[in-house]
């Protein structure tokens, strides 16, 4: 026993309460920086893309954060688990702040999207990297109250997000959704470099997977292309499409045969032989879909339909961080309290999907409370289950594994966000073009340059011009949110199947839950029962 334990306090860092809370408040900075940077522009877009003349590239001040975000999270894991997760950190927070100055300092759509690439380089290990790092310093069993709060940051940003968006675009300038996170990246850093003491690693130069991290960079720059570009800019049989559907396909490929012979592979095939990740990984896809979906383009309706001002339309989303925040806590504090976590996605699934339901009969005349209290049913789902199945998955792995596990299901999730966006975005465009033209007298070029078509250069419109333009955005964006009914569905199915296993309670960095097999059950049922008796016994660990 004495062995034992002298292993494990050798293998944990030595942090204890106070000191994983300077350092958790550092990773809350960095996390609000990513999660802000994925919801401030919602409000403020409309405004942008009409000053820069781009409504024609409107998703792709979107898409492309989301993009290279998705791109690197991998990266980072892999990374993070090889050499270290410190030095990656202040590397991610630098990167993000050095393409929010791009963005900031902009003078057309080029250079914007530019910086939000950037950004999204960074922005990748920012929550990727604060997720591993609470692993690396907190048992499973006590971790659900911190991811909690986590996913708290998320309600939080959701909607100081849009309303910053909005201030800024009204005030100031929306420069300042950029401008913003300079400051804030400064006290990220300066949190980071001064609490986070990891503890040493073997310094063994890493095998770095480059061939599986150029693949998988391809592979998923192809994929959103060709589902941003196809049925808009061009069909879906057109050689363009047809091409990035073929690329997408072969780097698939050739990343998985990659991935078998690597030495130190990006993305470890061996983790798909495991039961809950799959099930969780597959699930987090599909909600991700339906989350920036949504998140992207609501507070554009609220602008465009309500005929609300960016400012209150950021408002408006306040009931969602409402419901996902106090949820999102609730949730992380009962898992660590009763261990129990498997209920909490289900029900989040089903949540979700009425929402869904619920936001596709909005309509033009219907009351702005109504749709507040759609987008809380919404937030409630969202709470329900964002941070546990991040919890199931890094609960599958040794902590040895754990940023890499933890990348790659964020990176099927995020795959989702980029789908979701780039989809929703797609479909929704294209209705509107075709039901401005339906509608308009003359057809849409008799409204002006539809690049420029801003909330405040529709209010300055006739009023039977103003009418049809409010029909056509309501009744181009709501039919979409009917479409993600099934995937949270689906995803409720998938949910159903995962094996609920005990959360581990101690900070062994090549421990995995005993007697468990690949697909997460328990080989014996005794030692299911000694586990859950042994954990209904245990104090709070030492190290916390």
């Amino acid at each position: 026993m004495t062995t034992t334990t002298s292993a494990r306090a050798a293998e944990a860092p030595a942090t204890d309460r106070r000191g994983i809370l300077l350092v958790f408040v550092g990773l809350m900075t960095a996390m609000l920086l990513s999660a802000l940077d994925q919801t401030i522009f919602s409000t403020a877009l409309p405004t942008i893309v009409g000053e820069l003349d781009g409504v024609d590239h409107m998703l792709w001040v979107t898409t492309a954060y989301i993009l290279a975000a998705t791109i690197m999270m991998p990266v980072y894991g892999k990374l993070g688990d090889l050499i270290g997760r410190k030095s990656l950190f202040m590397i991610a927070i630098g990167l993000f702040m050095v393409g929010s100055v791009v963005g900031a300092l902009s003078a057309g759509m080029t250079e914007l999207i530019v910086g939000r690439a950037i950004q999204g380089l960074g922005g990748g290990g920012l929550m990727i990297l604060s997720q591993a790092v609470i692993a690396d310093i907190v048992p499973a069993r006590e971790r659900g109250k911190y991811m909690g709060l986590m996913g708290g940051v998320f309600a939080l940003a959701s909607v100081v997000g849009p309303l910053l968006g909005g201030w800024f675009t009204e005030s100031i300038g929306w420069q300042w959704c950029m401008w913003i996170n300079v400051p804030l990246g400064l006290i990220a850093m300066a949190s980071v470099a001064i609490f986070l003491h990891p503890a040493p690693r073997d310094r063994a130069k890493p095998r770095l997977d480059i061939a599986g991290m150029a693949l998988i960079a391809i592979a998923s720059a192809s994929l959103v292309l060709f589902t941003s570009w196809g049925g808009g800019q061009y069909e879906w049989t057109s050689p363009v499409i047809l091409g990035l559907v073929a690329l997408t396909v072969v780097a698939g490929v050739a990343f998985v045969l990659v991935e078998r012979r690597a030495a130190e592979p990006i993305m470890p095939l061996e983790m798909f032989k495991h039961r809950n990740f799959n099930l969780t990984t597959a699930a987090g896809l599909l909600m991700g879909i339906a989350m920036f979906g949504t998140l992207a383009y609501m507070p554009t309706y609220l602008q465009m339909v309500a005929q609300v001002d960016a400012t209150t339309a950021g408002l408006l989303m306040i009931p969602m961080m409402g419901a996902m925040l106090p949820t999102s806590i609730i949730v992380g504090r009962t898992v660590s309290r009763t261990g129990r976590y498997k209920v909490y996605p289900i029900v989040g699934a089903v949540i979700i999907a009425v929402a869904m339901f619920l936001l596709s009969t909005m309509s033009a005349t219907q009351p702005i409370w109504v749709t507040c209290t759609y987008l809380a049913i919404f937030g409630m789902g969202l709470g329900l289950q964002m941070q546990v199945l991040v919890l199931i998955v890094q609960n599958t792995f040794p902590l040895s594994m754990v940023g890499t596990a933890t990348a790659a299901n964020n990176y099927f999730r995020q795959i989702g966000a980029s789908l979701g966006a780039a989809v929703v975005g797609s479909i929704f465009t294209n209705n509107l073009i075709e039901l401005l033209t339906e509608r308009v007298p003359g057809g849409a070029s008799s409204l002006g340059d539809a690049n420029s078509l801003t909330p405040e250069a529709v209010t300055e419109l006739p009023q039977q011009a103003q009418d049809i333009i409010v029909g056509s955005y309501n009744d181009a964006l709501t039919p979409v949110f009917l479409y993600i009914v099934p995937l949270a569905l689906l995803a409720l199915v998938l949910l159903m199947f995962v094996k609920e296993v005990p959360l581990r309670t101690t900070l062994e960095r090549d421990a995995v839950p005993e007697a468990l097999d690949v697909e997460g059950a328990y080989l014996d049922e005794s030692d299911a029962q000694a586990d859950a008796d042994r954990d209904g016994d245990r104090r709070e660990p030492a190290v916390v």
